[in-house]
């Protein structure tokens, strides 16, 4: 209990991720694969905030609702990344069934878009791709 005069002690609460950023060589490549392949909508083409010389892309729900934004920094002159500690290993999408996650299988595949069978990952099942700049991305459902 506060004292009178003194503001309540306030609460921490994470509500859940806002977004992602990551960092690829060319954002043209980069919006082919994650706007006309996977779906997801440009919400915002700018610079990034910290860096002007920096083009900055942002992706996700058509109105850029936090949680479903992934965007991307384009640096073409930094070299290949390595995985290792301090490094994000892959990022994951949802999908609503184990119906819908086999068609996302044939649909990538027709797209010539190479990726995993499904995968059964105790309570989820899985494919996995790469984007043009080797990121590792997951599709995922709830498993059955």
């Amino acid at each position: 209990m506060s004292e009178p005069g003194q503001d309540p002690p306030r609460r921490l609460r994470l509500l859940g991720l806002h977004h992602l950023t990551a960092i690829c060589a060319d954002l043209q490549r980069t919006t082919a694969f994650y706007r006309d392949v996977l779906g997801l909508a440009l919400v915002l083409e700018g610079v990034n905030d910290d860096d002007p010389d920096a083009r900055h892309f942002w992706f996700g729900d058509a109105h850029g609702t936090a949680g479903t934004l992934v965007s991307f920094m384009e640096y073409p002159e930094l070299a290949e990344g390595h995985t290792g500690r301090g490094t994000v290993h892959h990022f994951a999408f949802a999908v609503s069934s184990a119906e819908e996650l086999d068609a996302w299988g044939d649909y990538l595949r027709s797209r010539e878009v190479q990726c995993t069978d499904v995968l059964h990952r105790g309570g989820l099942r899985s494919i996995y791709l790469r984007d043009p700049d080797g990121h590792l991305v997951e599709i995922a459902t709830a498993a059955p």
